[in-house]
């Protein structure tokens, strides 16, 4: 098996997650206000899984025959809370996407197929948690919006 495009699609997805520990940790830096006590662990959790897939899949790469990545793309900050938890969940979702690819790459490696089976688990729940918040926070824009108009 050629290991050149796992091992290429591996470095985006390791690049993905190195974006992933800044932008989640700056989150967790930027929340202000009384959401502050509920929402900055929670990033910084995320933060922490980002890191966690990246020690996986840096040294997935390494055994495969190739070198990580040490570059990140651009994080997008922000302060306020329903637009991070927006990015938040566009992050997720090409996490998601980058991990199916890379899935699709593995076929014929069943070791590896399911490693990253493991990981797109993961990024799947974030996808899935990411939503839910959303659902709470656009209620909550609404309430505090017809509240001012009233």
């Amino acid at each position: 098996m050629d290991y050149q495009p796992i091992i290429d699609q591996l470095n985006e997805c390791l690049k993905h997650e190195w974006t992933g520990v800044a932008q989640y940790s700056q989150a967790s830096f930027l929340i202000e206000g009384v959401w502050r006590e509920v929402y900055a662990g929670t990033f910084i959790e995320n933060a922490e899984e980002s890191f966690g897939h990246a020690k996986l899949v840096g040294e997935k790469i390494s055994a495969l025959g190739g070198v990580p990545v040490v570059t990140r793309n651009e994080i997008k900050q922000t302060r306020d809370l329903t637009e991070i938890l927006k990015n938040s969940l566009e992050f997720e979702s090409k996490a998601v996407e980058m991990y199916t690819k890379a899935l699709d790459l593995a076929e014929g490696d069943r070791a590896l197929v399911i490693f990253l089976e493991n990981i797109l688990e993961e990024e799947q729940e974030g996808v899935d948690e990411f939503t839910k918040l959303l659902r709470g926070s656009e209620a909550m824009e609404s309430a505090k919006s017809s509240t001012k108009t009233a």
